[in-house]
Formats: structure tokens, sequence, C-alpha cells
């Protein structure tokens, strides 16, 4: 499929998704939300791809929603606009590779809910974070409220939400929104060497470990551990259990091929 507002880049077991309306400042309109789902779904299917990072073009990661496109919406159309969002959203959460967001500058609203998403994130001292959908008179329709709540606790979702504030990387990692802060010039070296160390794990189990996460993390300790019994013992039935173990007796990288 070709792409018209994203660019996408296959580097060995990395694939690099960027945001690229950087005269807008990335805001993300109807078609570039569809493209991305698109873009993860096909790139979920690649065997090369181990890890997917997105990131922005320009001074922005993702400056929020098109609000030239959705300012008119009718309530209908504004629910269709809010289940495609939150849809490719579920989309990234779920997908079996891990998922990186390098975020290179603004990522609010919207682009908020993307980093809520991702696996790991990691930010460029220049980042902006927010979720100031209050101060034009709507809330975050793409799991901003949910994912926000349960990443970084109701107080503080409840906070951000309300008051529409923008903060900046420093507090963002302060509040446990993202995983660390890096200069801005070193951004994609860190990224790409995590995703390097990711890729050079097995497959198979990145994508159970997402799975449990996600899954267990809604239910009673207990019952998640049981999950978590259940996946472990699972692995030892693949492939790729045999050949980490292998390598490890033998003092030799492993070749993973995800069975």
């Amino acid at each position: 499929m070709e792409y018209k507002n994203l660019l996408i880049g296959v580097h060995g077991s990395a694939a690099i998704i960027t945001f690229n309306r950087p005269a807008v400042l990335n805001a993300m309109n109807t078609e570039t939300v569809q493209e991305l789902g698109a873009a993860m779904s096909e790139l979920e299917q690649n065997p090369q791809v181990r890890v997917i990072i997105l990131t922005g073009a320009g001074r922005a990661f993702i400056a929020g929603a098109d609000i030239s496109e959705i300012s008119s919406k009718t309530p209908a159309q504004a629910r269709e606009y809010s289940e495609l969002g939150q849809r490719v959203m579920h989309l990234i959460q779920n997908l079996k590779q891990p998922v990186i967001a390098a975020v290179n500058g603004f990522a609010l609203g919207g682009g908020t809910e993307v980093v809520l998403s991702c696996d790991i994130s990691i930010a460029s001292e220049q980042a902006r974070f927010g979720l100031p959908e209050a101060t034009l008179g709507v809330i975050p329709g793409w799991g901003g409220t949910q994912r926000a709540a349960r990443l970084i606790g109701t107080a503080k979702a409840k906070e951000l939400i309300f008051t529409g504030e923008i903060i900046d990387a420093r507090r963002a990692f302060e509040i446990g929104l993202i995983s660390r802060v890096v200069p801005h010039e070193q951004l994609m070296v860190v990224v790409m060497g995590l995703a390097q160390k990711i890729g050079e794990c097995g497959p198979l189990a990145l994508s159970v470990t997402k799975k449990v996460i996600a899954e267990g993390i809604e239910k009673s300790l207990n019952e998640a551990c049981a999950l978590e019994t259940e996946a472990f013992s699972s692995l030892f039935n693949t492939q790729d259990q045999q050949e980490g173990m292998k390598a490890f007796l033998e003092k030799r990288k492993p070749q993973f091929t995800g069975k």
C-alpha cells in the first residue's frame, strides 16, 4: 500500500513509521489514522519486523487531531471518528511486536493517546505532552481517559485532563507517562539501540509477554499469575525455546525464527 501521510522504512529487524505532515505539526486527520492502522497491520505480518518505532517529522510527534477537519462533525460522525481512533490505538496496544514511541516534539491530544498505546515511550528533552481536549469543550476520544488513568493513576490523569495542561518531558517522566528522557540529538540513537536489543529476543516470548501483561492487569494477582504460568509453559512447545536454551548452553547467540 502507498502512504500519503506516513513514511515507512525497515532497518534490520526494526520498522520506523514517521508521521509526515510537518506543515500541520503532524495533526491526525482521518486519512492519517486509517493509514496508521493499515501500516501497523501490514508490518505485523512481516516476519523480518521484530520491533516497530513511531516518530514524527519536523517539530512534532503528533500535535493532536486535525481540528479543522473535526470541528464541524455531527455527534454521529464524531462517534465514527472516535471508534476509528480507538480501533487503531487498540491495534497498536495489542500488536504482536513491541511498539516504541520516539517522541521528538509535541505529542498533544491524539499524540499523547498514541504514546499511551505504545509499549515503551522515549522522549526528547524537547517533547511536550498533554490532553487538552477539555479546553476545546470535549474529552479525549481515543482511549486517553482510560489508558492515562491506568498508566499514571486516576488523580494525575484527572489533573492532566481537567486542566488541559501541557507538560514537558521531565514532568511526563516523573508521573510515569513515559519511560525515559534523552537529549534531542540522541533520541533515535537511543531508540534504535533499544530496538536492536529487543529484536535479539525471542519474538514469540515478546508477543506472549505483551498479551500476558495486557490481560493480567485487569485480573486479580492470583488469576494473572495463573495466566503467566499457562503462557510460560506454552512456550516450551516452540522452536524458539529450544533454540534459545540450546544457544545459551553452547555459548552462542540464538537464531530465533518466531516458531
